[in-house]
């Protein structure tokens, strides 16, 4: 009976283990593959020339969890408002809907580089949350998880309050951005895959 009670016990415990999701989970983090383009590529033009609002460009490298060695076949998803604070409605299935129109994608070479062309996004209306990007990523080997969001020095609303609460997953999102000679804002994040990434393997 006793033998029966450890072989039962330990299949619970390796069960549990093999259905840990790396992240801790994440809401919505499924739209990653909703509407995702059929090719991708390390860069991604997220607003079109009719968009309203003040373009920017972010670029960095995705990183093994060394930090040191380029992380290639990586895809990075990432949504964000629109300069009224809000996420106008997209197309397609629920969570995809709920993110807006304002979603790109890239997927890295063996560089590890990327870069992102947008509009600044604006932060919610009524409220004091710093305007952010939001990113997920997903790994060849593991489901897909969130990390910190892309966040900007310079805003108003990012508080040293608001700053103590970050978790610093993937390292941390804050950019400082400056405007280039043809106006456009650019910044730069460095991502370092698994850090702070709760059941990371």
């Amino acid at each position: 009976m006793k033998t029966l009670f450890y072989i039962f016990f330990i299949g619970i415990s390796f069960s549990q283990a093999q259905t840990k999701i790396v992240g801790g989970g994440c809401e919505c983090c499924e739209a990653i593959f909703q509407g995702i383009p059929e090719k991708l590529n390390n860069e991604s033009k997220v607003a079109d020339q009719n968009e309203k609002g003040e373009p920017l460009e972010i670029g960095g490298t995705i990183y093994k969890k060394d930090g040191k060695i380029p992380a290639k076949n990586v895809i990075l998803y990432i949504y964000h408002t629109d300069t009224n604070g809000l996420y106008s409605r997209g197309k397609g299935e629920d969570c995809a809907k709920r993110h807006g129109k304002l979603r790109g994608w890239i997927k890295t070479d063996e560089t590890g580089k990327y870069k992102i062309t947008t509009i600044r996004p604006a932060p919610y209306p009524n409220a004091d949350a710093p305007a952010h990007i939001h990113p997920v990523v997903k790994e060849e080997d593991k489901n897909e998880y969130y990390f910190d969001e892309f966040l900007f020095d310079d805003d108003k609303f990012l508080t040293k309050n608001e700053r103590n609460k970050l978790e610093n997953r993937c390292g941390s999102g804050i950019m400082k951005i400056y405007k280039n000679e043809k106006g456009v804002w650019v910044g730069k994040r460095d991502i370092v895959l698994g850090l702070n990434i709760p059941n990371y393997y």
